[in-house]
């Protein structure tokens, strides 16, 4: 059945400008027209924004729940749920992503994100896999009984998914570079994360095909870390790596209780909205009451107390992952930043699509892309949600 759509009295965010009162057309899922102004073709049905603003669903490259679920969980249901929970919070595209955990707590998560991507609403784009490959000083709020290093018979395991599109190790783990260059060749978008790795651990792992650090100055080496580890001369770590090197990206959790104002100002001015994307790096906990739950495998993950802020580690001194949509990512981000609203916007999609390889039919409002569209008010609240 063709669905013909029109959207209508708002402002359209564009990757580098604002268009106001602009109209923007769709027919069976892709994006026909956008016309500055004008009137709507008299066969669509009209979507009225209601002077508020038309943006491009929101792109997730770091999800591990919502809604009570996790995808650890490793259940069909429970991979519907966190796309549902987040669907709402305008993320169109997602990419799950697994946590420390045994080899087969991690395929049954695989295989019930493959059930899952098949159906016809399916907003899985790929699986991040994330854990089990961290360093033991830098496991943060994961299980320390399910981290380890990579061998090539398991990464050979979860790349034969078919499913995997980003690929995490911390880059001083034996075997690194051999997970590197297997998930490159897999086709994977290859970052290092929960790691303690110096400058040359660094760059060695670019040579295999690294681009991207995860959550930046989150259970991430740091100068004064690497002289604990190396001793003397002191060292440059992960942070220096990445803002010295214009390939390399990296990603913020802008939920305004992982990261200061001044550094998310930080690390927009010295990044700029093409190389830093917004995560939410969000757990079980999104839109469920203040309590505590388990942050991985609902049998035997690690708990944590929400306290409808953000997550907290046992003890209340560490955070455990964020409890926000990428909604509340971008309204803070604009809040605490001199970003234009088109750079917020494309930090939190058309960026982390163009660093994943979907640019050219997601991420921003184009023609001919997938008519992922989300309708905010004023105050970048999400008001109504199109995928495709």
């Amino acid at each position: 059945m063709t669905r013909h759509l029109a959207f209508i009295n708002g402002t359209l965010i564009a990757p580098d400008r604002l268009i106001e009162d602009a109209i923007l057309v769709s027919r069976d899922g892709i994006i026909t027209a956008i016309k500055p102004h004008g009137t709507p073709p008299k066969q669509a049905e009209v979507i009225d924004a209601r002077g508020g603003y038309i943006a491009p669903g929101y792109v997730d490259l770091h999800i591990h729940g919502g809604g009570g679920a996790d995808f650890m969980d490793g259940t069909a249901d429970a991979s519907r749920t966190v796309g549902r929970s987040h669907l709402k919070h305008g993320t169109t595209p997602i990419f799950p992503t697994t946590t420390t955990g045994s080899v087969d707590q991690i395929m049954q998560m695989l295989a019930a994100c493959r059930e899952v991507q098949a159906d016809q609403a399916s907003t899985i784009a790929g699986v991040h896999l994330y854990g089990p490959y961290f360093a033991p000083d830098k496991v943060g709020c994961h299980s320390e009984a399910g981290r380890r290093s990579p061998t090539a018979a398991e990464t050979k395991r979860y790349l034969a998914s078919g499913i995997v599109s980003i690929a995490t190790c911390a880059a001083e783990l034996p075997g690194a570079d051999a997970f590197y260059r297997a998930a490159s060749k897999a086709g994977c978008f290859i970052t290092c994360g929960h790691s303690n790795a110096s400058w040359h651990e660094m760059q060695r792992a670019f040579q295999a095909g690294m681009r991207h650090v995860d959550h930046f100055w989150c259970a991430m080496s740091s100068v004064p870390g690497l002289r604990q580890r190396l001793g003397v001369p002191m060292q440059a770590s992960m942070a220096e790596f990445v803002l010295m090197n214009q390939e390399m990206s990296t990603e913020v959790i802008a939920d305004g209780c992982h990261l200061s104002p001044e550094l998310l100002e930080f690390a927009y001015r010295m990044l700029g909205p093409d190389r830093l994307c917004l995560v939410t790096d969000c757990n079980r906990a999104l839109d469920m009451p203040p309590g505590d739950y388990r942050f991985g495998h609902v049998s035997d993950g690690t708990w944590f107390h929400s306290d409808g802020q953000v997550g907290w580690a046992p003890g209340g001194q560490s955070l455990a992952s964020s409890v926000k949509g990428m909604d509340h990512m971008v309204r803070t981000m604009k809040r605490a930043t001199s970003a234009s609203l088109p750079e917020v916007i494309r930090m939190a999609s058309l960026t982390p699509a163009r660093r994943v390889g979907l640019a050219d039919r997601l991420g921003s409002l184009e023609r001919g892309k997938l008519a992922n569209i989300l309708v905010l008010n004023k105050k970048l609240e999400v008001k109504q949600v199109f995928l495709g």
